[in-house]
């Protein structure tokens, strides 16, 4: 699988994760790695918070920033 944003400029770069939003794919260069809170309580034991890292092109980085 290629880069999608690489492909608009005319590059090819092997992607390295899919972005969460949209599903492009995305090289090590457009690729923003974040973490996002996931609040979850099992069953029986106390609530636990999760910390999993989200894979994000820089289109829709830039717009869950804010």
């Amino acid at each position: 699988m290629l880069c999608l944003d690489c492909h608009t400029q005319d590059v090819t770069s092997p992607a390295v994760g899919v972005c969460r939003a949209c599903g492009a794919a995305v090289c090590a260069s457009h690729a923003r790695v974040t973490r996002r809170e996931v609040r979850r309580r099992p069953l029986l034991a106390p609530p636990s918070d999760v910390s999993p890292r989200t894979v994000h092109c820089s289109l829709c980085a830039a717009v869950h920033a804010g």
